[in-house]
């Protein structure tokens, strides 16, 4: 019994190796487990195939980035100290409102200036408004309310606008070079009662000027390389050529018989009438998403010898005063087009000398001025600027708006 029980079972799974009908045998299994090692091989394969073509997608878009990012670099610049357009000999000239750096790219950045080799072109307009009253008083005081004398009322208004080309070109990816090609108009709308003398209606005066403003030059140098946690510094050089029309080239008309002795300008001047040089330094900290910055500036006016006569006064040699300016603020990215900055920005204005004293009407003066900006990137070469100014003391214009539309090439 035990001999036929072997028999049986090896019989058993001889037949099952090869069961008549079923069509298998151990050949078949051997190619069906091949067959499966290799759809697994193919499949990992595929999925080997496809990784890689995503990575070579995101390599792709890493080099766009790092393009754009350059590209990026020449306008991304840190606020420049300028003196602003000057008025008037005696008067302070208004404050330019500051260029906020792009708070999206900045810590993204070792250089803050325009990269090598790149040329970028920034035209821009600017508008200030300003409204003053004054009141004069040529006489004397008997008792408290009982003037004897002249009282002259007069308030004045006065519009500007300056469109300017600015260009800068990056000489090395830490410095670059600038030059600025302004257009000025200025009106002005003045109106006069002198209380004291009779008088049916106010005294209106009005007078315009357009032409070139002066033009500027400047260099800027970044001393070190900043990022997170460490500052940028940048280091700058303006100089400011008399191109404009001078205070002292205009022609002046005398004023009402009820201002005797006065004169009034009959075209409005639209520069300062003097060379300038310009020394500032800037620094800027990014903190993501808050780049602080902050900067000093001394505008040092050279003397000229004017020689000529206005009305009854000999003009000779003029030393405007000279304007020490700081500014401080921050930005904040809101995304990674756009951002908003806050700033003030204060100047000190020296007295005007003649002759090498200062007259004993002559004044300093003290410009306040709040700055609020905001930037748009427009596309990877070009951002839309804006900035609005609010005067914080009388001698500033009350209001400072300043558009900006740089184009990287």
């Amino acid at each position: 019994m035990a001999i036929q029980k072997k028999i049986v079972i090896t019989m058993g799974l001889a037949g099952f190796a090869s069961w008549p009908g079923t069509g298998w045998t151990a050949d078949n299994a051997a190619a069906d487990t091949l067959d499966r090692l290799e759809q697994q091989i193919a499949a990992q394969q595929a999925r080997i195939d496809a990784q890689q073509e995503a990575l070579n997608h995101e390599q792709k878009q890493l080099q766009a980035t790092r393009a754009q990012l350059e590209s990026l670099r020449g306008r991304g610049g840190p606020p420049q100290n300028s003196a602003g357009p000057q008025t008037a000999v005696g008067q302070a000239p208004s404050p330019e409102a500051a260029n906020h750096p792009d708070t999206a790219a900045v810590s993204q950045q070792t250089s803050l200036l325009t990269p090598k080799g790149h040329v970028v072109l920034e035209p821009s307009v600017e508008y200030q408004y300003s409204s003053n009253n004054q009141v004069s008083l040529i006489g004397y005081t008997v008792i408290p309310a009982i003037t004897i004398g002249l009282i002259d009322v007069r308030k004045v208004n006065q519009s500007l606008v300056i469109g300017a080309l600015t260009g800068r070109y990056g000489l090395t990816n830490r410095l670059e070079f600038e030059l600025k090609a302004p257009y000025v108009y200025r009106e002005q709308q003045s109106s006069a009662r002198p209380l004291a003398t009779p008088s049916s209606q106010n005294e209106v005066f009005n007078a315009s000027g357009n032409d070139i403003g002066d033009i500027e030059v400047a260099l800027r140098y970044q001393f070190n390389q900043g990022g997170p946690g460490m500052p940028y510094f940048i280091g700058g050089l303006r100089g400011i050529l008399p191109t404009g029309k001078s205070p002292f080239d205009v022609k002046y008309a005398p004023a009402s018989s009820s201002q005797a002795g006065t004169l009034t300008q009959e075209e409005l001047p639209t520069g300062a009438g003097f060379y300038g040089i310009q020394p500032s330094l800037t620094a800027i900290y990014p903190s993501d998403p808050v780049v602080f910055f902050g900067g000093v500036s001394y505008l040092h006016n050279f003397p000229s010898d004017i020689n000529k006569r206005i009305g009854s006064t000999y003009i000779g040699r003029v030393d405007p005063g000279d304007q020490i300016q700081f500014n401080f603020g921050m930005g904040l990215a809101l995304n990674d087009r756009s951002s908003f900055s806050i700033g003030y920005q204060h100047t000190f204005v020296d007295k005007t000398k003649y002759n090498g004293s200062a007259p004993p009407g002559a004044i300093s003066a003290q410009l306040g001025q709040l700055l609020i900006g905001y930037s748009y990137r427009i596309g990877p070469t070009s951002s839309l600027n804006l900035s609005l100014g609010a005067g914080v003391t009388s001698d500033t214009p009350d209001v400072d708006i300043n558009l900006r539309v740089p184009f990287t090439f």
